[in-house]
């Protein structure tokens, strides 16, 4: 059995500092400036996040989803509904989602329930997507067991050969979700792992700001 030993590896992070006047009064406002400000420092994926869903029993699973929008009501993604996140939320809505940004030494929690888009909106985006993206969701079914790459390949094929031009129809299954925040906590790297962190907390319209230790 191989071991590794990574207790040495470590890193200091001196890049910025976060004060309670950095703050914006809505959570959202901040996320989104710091998720530009990722963009800028030049990270390929800022809109990547980290969604922890929970099934019924309680067993946790994690995995990447990209963001795709953000409105006054929470954030938005898209995916299979037939996948493992979306059978968790079919039993568990509930969820936390993970920004990490090492660019930028920053990190951003977000967790609250989280309900289905309507329909009319998962056309949309999925109509604004590349035909590739369109093909290849409508071949899949997420997470689900498949003989072998040759058989997603011939799925592909089939719908290449049924729709040669135009939109691909999209699958009921495949939906968009929003989390609606009760909870934000804003993470900014310090020199000695003296961190700054802000949690904003949901108390009816608006949001109470409290400080924590690192």
């Amino acid at each position: 059995m191989s071991t590794a030993d990574h207790r040495h590896t470590r890193r200091d992070y001196t890049r910025a500092e976060l004060r309670r006047g950095d703050l914006h009064e809505n959570p959202l406002s901040l996320l989104n400036e710091w998720l530009e400000a990722a963009r800028e420092a030049g990270n390929p994926d800022p809109t990547a996040m980290i969604l922890a869903t929970a099934d019924a029993d309680g067993q946790p699973s994690a995995r990447t989803v990209l963001l795709k929008h953000v409105d006054p009501e929470g954030l938005a993604w898209y995916t299979d509904s037939r996948s493992r996140k979306g059978q968790d939320l079919s039993e568990n809505p509930r969820a936390a989602l993970l920004f990490y940004w090492p660019e930028t030494e920053r990190q951003i929690r977000v967790e609250g329930p989280v309900t289905a888009l309507p329909g009319d909106l998962a056309d949309t985006y999925f109509h604004q997507r590349p035909r590739g993206s369109q093909i290849a969701a409508a071949a899949s079914t997420q997470s689900h067991p498949v003989a072998g790459r040759d058989e997603l390949e011939q799925r592909v094929r089939s719908l290449e050969q049924q729709y040669p031009e135009g939109d691909i129809p999209r699958d009921p299954a495949w939906i968009g979700y929003r989390l609606q925040p009760e909870l934000f906590e804003f993470w900014q790297g310090r020199p000695n792992r003296l961190h700054d962190r802000f949690q904003y907390h949901r108390a009816g319209s608006d949001w109470e700001i409290t400080r924590l230790m690192p």
